[in-house]
């Protein structure tokens, strides 16, 4: 059996899938935060997104926690369990690996570099990093294809993962790589060898991207080069504490510090039960997906880069002028520099980032006026199990995810659109 790989089934989930899932109570936490004087928005139901919640521990994912916010009203939320074996209560404040929503901290700190003249978006990349990105090569791929993926370069996880080195077609996948580099410290520059010497995606600069996560570590070497600071230093001191952000950090060791969830791999129905790995060296994503964060942070966060605090609002318009960029699901996303456009029908156009990394999934989103946002964390990926073909099959998790997002989005039932 050939089984395609999904890294990204949080936004397959927002995009792709629809339905709602009926709920009863699950074990959780919650609650309604107002934080100034007027009423709330007619979408903003705390029954709506408690009982969307429940939906999805209920469809199977173990703990599902998050953040809602209508303008002066904030709504936390958590449904479910931290660790399956103990029932230890999953909670709305805990710190969660976020994955690929690393990428828009990366980019914003590249954005700032260009702001002070130090980076030009256009410039080959060959001319910063021509140790690593040499000749023909390096004098096409720029920066700004580094940043909307359509540098040609593909990702390097499947190299640097052997037992998933076919991706994403494996006639023999095995989650035997997960185990072996659980504690391995990679170097950035070996893993973006691996993406180099792989067969390119496409021609530098074509009208459609692919999603890489080998652009965004030279994204994290081209600012170690232009500011002499090592990438995850620059982005803590000028991005993470210029939006405020508190608990957020890239990790210094396989361990999460903090309160947190145990993080389940399912691996397409291979691992089961659900194996944790929420410990784990994330030195195999550095500058591309390590970050761990809260879902308070994200949304302040994104509320700070869409207000004008973290990149000024020039620079903010070149990181929304997005292409389509194929992801690593295969579905076509509206990618810009370091931010997904998502348009939701009915109420509006929102800004942000989903990520996965293993057993680990966030969706974070803000729409473009800034008032209203959406961060939700699960504790399990790749739960979809394959065909016959190898595809992965939908599953009730994807309809019951596309519930909750479509309550936090926009205060209504994803089937009839209805107010709930």
């Amino acid at each position: 059996m050939k089984i395609r790989l999904v890294f990204c089934a949080g936004m397959a989930a927002l995009v792709a899938c629809a339905g709602t899932v009926t709920a009863a109570p699950a074990p959780a936490g919650e609650r309604t935060v107002p934080t100034g004087g007027t009423s709330p928005s007619a979408g903003f139901r705390p029954a709506g997104l408690k009982s969307a919640m429940d939906g999805v521990h209920r469809a199977g994912v173990p703990g599902v926690y998050g953040e809602v916010r209508d303008a002066d009203r904030i709504w936390r939320g958590a449904s479910g369990v931290a660790d399956v074996r103990t029932g230890r209560p999953v909670g709305p404040d805990m710190r969660h690996r976020v994955g690929s929503v690393t990428k828009t901290f990366t980019a914003a700190a590249v954005m700032q570099q260009v702001e002070r003249g130090r980076i030009r978006l256009d410039a080959p990349i060959g001319g910063y990093l021509p140790h690593l990105v040499p000749g023909e090569r390096g004098r096409k791929i720029t920066v700004r294809m580094l940043l909307n993926h359509t540098s040609g370069i593909p990702d390097y996880i499947p190299y640097a993962f052997p037992s998933l080195k076919a991706f994403p077609s494996l006639p023999d996948v095995s989650p035997k790589s997960l185990d072996d580099n659980r504690f391995r410290q990679f170097h950035p520059a070996e893993l973006i060898e691996l993406g180099l010497a792989a067969p390119p995606t496409g021609e530098p600069g074509g009208p459609k991207g692919v999603y890489s996560n080998t652009n965004y570590l030279l994204l994290g070497q081209l600012l170690e080069r232009v500011t002499g600071t090592p990438a995850e230093e620059y982005i803590t001191r000028n991005v993470i504490e210029r939006a405020g952000l508190r608990h957020t950090a890239f990790p210094t060791g396989p361990r999460i510090e903090g309160p947190h969830s145990r993080m389940y791999e399912a691996f397409y129905g291979l691992i089961d039960p659900p194996r944790d790995y929420s410990v784990y060296n994330m030195s195999w994503t550095g500058t591309g997906a390590a970050l761990v964060s809260t879902m308070e942070d994200l949304n302040r966060f994104y509320g700070k880069l869409l207000d004008g605090t973290v990149v000024n609002r020039s620079t903010l318009a070149q990181m929304q002028r997005t292409i389509p960029v194929i992801a690593l699901d295969g579905s076509t996303i509206e990618y810009g520099l370091g931010l997904h456009k998502v348009t939701r029908p009915g109420c509006g156009i929102f800004w942000g980032h989903d990520g996965t990394v293993w057993g680990s999934g966030t969706m974070s989103l803000t729409r473009a006026d800034g008032k209203r946002q959406m961060s939700v964390a699960v504790n399990l990926q790749r739960w979809n199990k394959p065909d016959s073909s190898g595809k992965p099959q939908p599953h009730p998790i994807d309809y019951a995810l596309s519930t909750l997002y479509q309550q936090a989005m926009c205060g209504t039932d994803a089937q009839d659109g209805n107010a709930t």
